[in-house]
């Protein structure tokens, strides 16, 4: 039987990071995670949850809304402006309105103080197997000339690094969260564009193309960043840690080449219509 850390045989417990100002609760709160194998990071305010993010992401945070410095909710928005992480609050605060305004914003989930553990643990579980993706450690490294540091928003191209923006860094989280496995284009674009109304496939496609010129050596012949025609896209290692069904440039980057209506992305990149 599996614990409640774990996702799966021989998998890395789950890590999940604590923002709150209690230290009692901050200890409490940890100490009964560890119990319950997760790997358990805690810091006293939004500030130094920032800081802490530098050095790797977690899995999943639980965060208080009223705290110095930085409170929960601006926490929250810069958390997800960097990448789709999963939060779940835990606050004093129990107004109807508040909690709703939170869920549809930021918060995969609610609790109120004072918490009951087993529950608040069952609420744990649940995103995670919601969620399904585990966020790479540090650096992943997919070759001899490719490695992300997503935590940084940066990859490793070649030896030297290459910024990448908040929107390319959300999709490059979701594809290397399942590392070698199809993500469907309806899939990222929920990822990417998620406040965006009336978003399209052809914002994915804009991005995948702008990725390609920066992370592969050859953005023509991909060996990283590959196509599923069709589907979505694979992110695969350089060793062959996927063999993908089809590594041409997906119906975007045809469409795009040919005659027809350009369309704007929301980051100003174009794409034709047929």
């Amino acid at each position: 039987m599996l614990s409640p850390g774990s996702t799966a045989p021989h998998a890395q417990a789950a890590r999940i990071l604590i923002v709150d100002d209690d230290p009692t609760l901050r200890y409490l709160l940890a100490d009964q995670l560890r119990d319950d194998g997760y790997e358990v990071a805690t810091a006293r305010d939004g500030l130094e949850a920032i800081r802490r993010l530098e050095g790797g992401w977690p899995d999943l945070l639980i965060v208080d809304m009223m705290m110095p410095r930085m409170d929960g909710l601006t926490l929250a928005r810069e958390i997800k402006n960097r990448a789709d992480l999963p939060i779940i609050v835990l606050s004093a605060i129990d107004a109807g309105d508040s909690k709703a305004d939170l869920l549809d914003e930021v918060a995969e989930d609610y609790v109120t103080k004072p918490y009951h553990y087993p529950e608040l643990r069952a609420r744990i579980n649940r995103v995670l197997r919601r969620l399904g993706d585990r966020v790479p450690r540090q650096r992943l490294v997919l070759g001899s000339d490719l490695a992300l540091e997503l935590h940084r928003r940066e990859a490793i191209v070649r030896g030297a690094p290459v910024a990448l923006t908040p929107t390319e860094s959300r999709l490059l989280y979701a594809l290397a969260a399942n590392l070698g496995r199809t993500v469907t284009t309806e899939t990222l674009l929920a990822r990417g564009w998620a406040e965006t109304e009336d978003a399209d496939p052809s914002y994915v496609w804009v991005t995948m193309r702008r990725l390609r010129q920066k992370i592969e050596a050859d953005p023509n012949h991909p060996r990283h960043l590959l196509t599923m025609r069709g589907v979505g896209y694979r992110l695969v290692r350089a060793d062959g840690t996927s063999v993908a069904v089809d590594e041409s440039n997906d119906e975007s980057d045809d469409q795009a080449s040919g005659s027809g209506h350009e369309k704007r992305t929301p980051g100003g990149s174009e794409v034709a219509e047929p």
